[in-house]
């Protein structure tokens, strides 16, 4: 008896926590399962796949092997990364020189131009494409990875935001002590703002790399479909149409690889993203 009085609060302590969060439960469940189908689903066999079987029969790892037999997988995972890293230096480097001079320097129009830079990210990529994609065709540029590497040099209305909105928490005293001993603006920006932002920028640096690790809409418009141009994104709904149809458990294992890498980053990164977000919303 003493035994079931002892553990008696411990299982109602257990079925009000599990009440309390079950709506939290529920919703973890409805987002961790895909993700689980597409993980069981890779090791399965082919007359497995597509059943709606939920654990593999036998496990098959060669299904990983036979994904990147399947398309130019290296091939389009060497573009993806050429694209990604690039993407990410181009808009970390441009967006901190922009969002220094629109927090930071004083001059006529700032909140105006900063204005513009907001209504810039109400803009969908849909509305710019035809005439980029003339612009990048007079250049002899379609096909390659440049019309999506370039744009990039020039900073993203996302990133420029929150790059503001973070140079806005440190204080105005500690730049205005640093031009007082003689720093130009050059030195405040690198000595003083970019050590202190180093969340910040790891925040815009990691949303940058996710964004062009999966995009698809751009690779798809610009570099074609041709093998040696594609971006894994492409490569794997071109294998999906072209050969490779009811193959489901070697697209769920091209497609897991292709998550991996963004996961393990986020995952790595993790202190220093949440860090990053929330402190952009300290002050406006």
């Amino acid at each position: 008896m003493s035994l079931n009085l002892t553990r008696r609060p411990t299982v109602r302590k257990i079925l009000l926590g599990i009440g309390d969060h079950a709506l939290g439960i529920v919703m973890c469940f409805v987002v961790l399962f895909p993700f689980y189908i597409v993980i069981v689903t890779a090791f399965m066999t082919q007359s497995q796949s597509g059943t709606g079987a939920l654990i593999p029969h036998p496990w098959v790892w060669t299904n990983f092997r036979d994904a990147i037999a399947a398309f130019p997988f290296l091939r389009n995972l060497l573009n993806t990364i050429i694209y990604s890293v690039s993407a990410t230096a181009g808009i970390v480097v441009s967006s901190i020189f922009t969002a220094y001079g629109l927090s930071r320097l004083k001059w006529r129009a700032r909140d105006w131009v900063f204005v513009a830079v907001l209504a810039a990210m109400m803009i969908p990529p849909q509305v710019t494409t035809l005439p980029l994609y003339v612009m990048y065709a007079k250049m002899h540029m379609i096909g390659t990875l440049w019309p999506l590497i370039l744009p990039n040099l020039f900073c993203d209305a996302y990133s420029v935001f929150l790059l503001r909105q973070f140079f806005l928490t440190i204080p105005v005293e500690m730049t205005e002590a640093a031009r007082l001993d003689g720093a130009g603006e050059l030195n405040v920006l690198f000595r003083v703002i970019v050590p202190m932002a180093k969340s910040g920028i790891a925040a815009i640096a990691l949303f940058a790399f996710m964004w062009a690790w999966n995009d698809f809409y751009g690779p798809l418009v610009y570099s074609g479909t041709k093998a040696a141009n594609m971006t894994l994104s492409v490569g794997l709904s071109q294998m999906a149409i072209n050969s490779h149809q009811q193959s489901f458990q070697l697209q769920m294992a091209a497609s897991l690889m292709f998550m991996l890498p963004v996961l393990i980053i986020f995952f790595l990164a993790q202190k220093v993203f949440v860090e990053g977000i929330s402190i952009t919303g300290v002050k406006g």
